[in-house]
């Protein structure tokens, strides 16, 4: 039982690790896009940057309404990076750490 613990818990912190990463690339690219740098005209770099908003969208809007622009720069995405190392570090060990000694498995 162990075991499945550890295993979904490394899934879950790999999913959040993935989030965090998607956060960071979608960030850069909204920025080079702004920019000028690049261009969404371009198909691979429309593709990516659809596929990354599919994904953060859902994350970051809650936020976006809750906290307004700070002089037209969006912070949603760095109050969700914080969030998201918050509950890597320190709820998903804790949470579990209190399931394997539910379980009476002891300490990892």
């Amino acid at each position: 039982m162990v075991d499945i613990l550890k295993f979904v818990f490394f899934i879950l912190d790999a999913l959040l690790g993935l989030l965090w990463w998607a956060i960071i690339i979608s960030a850069v690219l909204s920025w080079l896009v702004a920019f000028d740098i690049i261009n969404l005209r371009n198909r691979v770099v429309y593709q990516i940057s659809t596929v990354l908003d599919r994904v953060t969208a859902p994350v970051l809007r809650p936020f976006q309404r809750i906290i307004p622009p700070l002089g037209g720069v969006d912070i949603s995405p760095i109050i969700v990076l914080l969030i998201i190392t918050g509950v890597r570090a320190f709820l998903l060990p804790g949470l579990l750490r209190f399931l394997i000694g539910l379980t009476g498995g002891g300490y990892y």
